[in-house]
């Protein structure tokens, strides 16, 4: 489900208040491709195990939210440090 161009408009990281962008399809191909091999983890610590449909990234390129049914998941703990990723 695409996300709504106006709330893209407003969103933003938790912390940082850097805007986000639609994580583009090749870098969500790596980010997925990661996930299969293992080791990718939220800042929580959680290992994440399953594919990632629909993401955002900071602009900055630092972290990227998942995007679940719809609705991003902008919570702190639940972002996904990009340093941990080859090729990003």
């Amino acid at each position: 489900m695409p996300l709504d161009k106006n709330l893209l408009e407003v969103l933003c990281c938790p912390v940082t208040k850097v805007p986000v962008a639609m994580l583009p399809e090749e870098k969500l191909k790596k980010l997925n491709d990661s996930i299969q091999k293992g080791g990718v983890r939220d800042k929580e610590g959680t290992l994440l195990e399953k594919p990632i449909e629909e993401a955002l990234i900071t602009e900055d390129g630092k972290t990227i939210f998942t995007i679940n049914s719809g609705i991003p998941i902008m919570l702190e703990d639940k972002g996904i440090p990009t340093e941990q990723l080859e090729g990003f």
